[in-house]
């Protein structure tokens, strides 16, 4: 990722959370077994059996890599270095979390009809057009359809997870009165009560 995309991906979400990720950031990573961390350059690679994840950090923020440990510094006490301390820290663990136990979204699908099913490594979904959507997942992503209304999204990158698992809500997204369409597990959706017949 370069610095550009790290600044438009991350920006508002540094403004808004200084305090909790200046506290986030003075915490040591420890490193499990079987996982190796490099820096080259201002990217941050992360190895191990589930596959390799590369992260840009910002300039700024220095990466020590030690044997078992991995340390976050900041240049300096501004808001913006207390947040970005933080928030890298925080991207550097979830990619270790991602090659140790990994990742996953679950969606549950509402509505009478409604339906998914995998034909080889495509989603097929059935949801209320006149035509079913096929979706094929990018690399580093594995899609199970565990019932016909239950769909695990699972991956090494966090963030991609995330975003593909949007991705299948967004075909379909839970309307306000009946609650049909597709949705996060256990996700409120509020509802909206009909319009009275006179």
């Amino acid at each position: 990722m370069s610095a550009e995309r790290f600044f438009a991906t991350f920006g508002n979400y540094l403004s808004n959370k200084e305090l909790t990720l200046s506290r986030v950031g003075k915490s040591l990573i420890h490193l499990p077994e079987g996982v190796q961390v490099e820096k080259k350059g201002h990217d941050i690679i992360v190895k191990g059996q589930k596959g390799e994840l590369k992260q840009a950090i910002h300039p700024d923020i220095k990466v020590i890599i030690e044997e078992n440990t991995i340390q976050v510094e900041r240049p300096s006490e501004n808001k913006f270095h207390k947040s970005l301390h933080g928030l890298t820290r925080s991207l550097i663990q979830n990619m270790i979390t991602g090659m140790t136990d990994g990742f996953e979204k679950k969606l549950e699908i509402v509505g009478v009809g409604y339906r998914a099913e995998m034909k080889g490594k495509t989603l097929a979904l059935q949801l209320g057009y006149s035509h079913p959507i096929y979706f094929i997942p990018p690399d580093g992503i594995i899609l199970e359809v565990t019932s016909p209304t239950n769909i695990t999204v699972k991956g090494i990158d966090k963030q991609l997870v995330g975003q593909v698992a949007a991705k299948i809500r967004s075909f379909r997204l839970p309307e306000p009165y009946k609650g049909k369409g597709v949705r996060y597990e256990k996700e409120y959706v509020r509802r909206k009560a009909g319009k009275a017949t006179a």
